[in-house]
């Protein structure tokens, strides 16, 4: 019922009551009775409602009027609320149960970063207590500064891998952290000890192979060398069998250089030797080097930023010259690489852009997978060892970079490496 009409019926009742007033001879009394007895029982009115209200679930109690019609749409809406939060529980239950039964650890915190809900696989992970923790402070429970450093950043595009170390036990974990709702961070936590121990296996056994074959290797080469500097002594037949001997000897030398500088680099801690490189002057003497081996290459520099980057230089040396060095091979001969050093949307960006044969854009995402291959036969008359572009990723990851690639076929590619300004400073 509208206000319109409510006021109109008060009207009415004020009216009605000054009449019979007047008929007595009281009608100011009257009216004032009127008005009394009316807000007596708005009053009365509202009490009930709000007592009504305090008591969700229940009918409205009985009422007449404006009353009665305000009491329906209030508990159809409660209705309506009631039915939907039954379904969001009902939800939140089904997503808790699947989330309790992962072996994964899963932990649900709010804005201020309080335990709203935890699994129990997370106990034997961070030592936290389910469900006794619950409604704790995530920060003050888990002491390992790596993971309490990355919580508290917010920055979560990428997973935390980190060594935890307790009471009787040490392993690898990882962390994920995804935002939902207002402020909230669901957080999965893996042990990945399994796959760290693999990998390490697998690192070592390519570098202790790479080195124990590296001593034959160099005294074949050696030996070859030595018997195809005296050719004109041997038998004719015998000289092409031992010149490709000789080739694919220096194939396998090269293959076990980049194996044993892939482990090295995997191996060493960039801190240790960072350093402020002048990447300008890495790049000069990148060209030098490299125009003087391929005399019928042009190497061009477009150098627009005096930017240094914090880093190693001989892996950021070596990420360089396998670009430049697979541009040259893969391009016409007598055609130019251009090397770009650019500042661009508050990013560093060090190019190299050839006009080649380009790249089919099937085989781009697994470029930089080690020994990859592209074409067979095209990698064996150049000689690739399908490591250059693993190097190259794995140095860019380890200078908080990334590595862009774009190319098409009989057009040519470019290969960027893309440093945050964070990670560089002007000289």
């Amino acid at each position: 019922m509208s206000w319109i009409t409510t006021a109109s019926r008060l009207l009415l009742l004020v009216a009605a009551s000054a009449a019979l007033g007047w008929f007595y001879g009281y009608p100011r009394e009257a009216v004032i009775v009127v008005l009394l007895a009316w807000i007596g029982t708005w009053l009365y009115q509202m009490q009930r409602l709000q007592l009504w209200l305090k008591n969700t679930g229940k009918p409205p109690p009985g009422a007449f009027g404006s009353w009665d019609e305000l009491y329906a749409p209030i508990y159809s809406q409660q209705r309506k609320n009631s039915k939907e939060n039954a379904q969001l529980q009902s939800t939140v239950e089904y997503l808790q149960d699947s989330f309790a039964a992962m072996r994964d650890g899963v932990i649900m915190v709010d804005q201020h970063g309080a335990i709203q809900w935890l699994n129990r696989a997370v106990e034997p992970l961070l030592g936290l207590r389910h469900p006794e923790d619950t409604g704790q402070t995530l920060t003050n429970l888990v002491r390992a500064p790596e993971f309490n450093q990355y919580f508290l950043s917010r920055d979560y595009r990428k997973p935390l891998q980190y060594h935890a170390i307790g009471d009787n036990r040490s392993s690898y974990l990882r962390v994920d952290v995804t935002h939902f709702g207002e402020g909230e961070r669901l957080l999965f936590i893996r042990d990945i000890s399994s796959q760290v121990r693999l990998e390490n296996m697998r690192r070592d056994f390519v570098a202790n192979v790479s080195h124990e074959l590296r001593t034959p290797l160099t005294v074949i080469s050696g030996y070859l060398s030595t018997i195809l500097d005296n050719s004109q002594e041997l038998p004719q037949r015998y000289v092409r069998p031992l010149q490709q001997m000789d080739q694919q000897a220096q194939r396998m030398e090269s293959l076990l250089k980049d194996l044993l500088w892939l482990s090295r680099i995997e191996s060493e801690k960039l801190e240790d030797e960072r350093e402020l490189v002048d990447v300008r002057a890495l790049l000069q003497e990148l060209k030098d080097e490299l125009s003087e081996a391929y005399k019928d290459a042009t190497i061009e520099l477009n150098i627009e930023a005096d930017d240094k980057v914090y880093g190693d230089y001989r892996q950021l040396y070596s990420a360089v010259s396998n670009l430049v060095f697979n541009a040259i091979k893969y391009s016409p001969a007598g055609s130019t690489v251009t090397i770009n050093w650019v500042s661009q949307d508050n990013k560093l960006l060090l190019q190299v852009c050839d006009k080649g044969i380009g790249i089919d854009s099937s085989h781009i995402p697994r470029l930089t997978e080690r020994f990859y291959r592209v074409d067979d036969s095209r990698n064996s008359e150049t000689g690739g060892t399908g490591l250059g572009l693993a190097i190259v990723k794995h140095v860019a990851v380890a200078h908080a970079a990334t590595l862009e690639i774009q190319s098409k076929l009989g057009e040519g590619s470019t290969f960027t490496l893309v440093f945050p300004n964070s990670a560089s400073t002007q000289s």
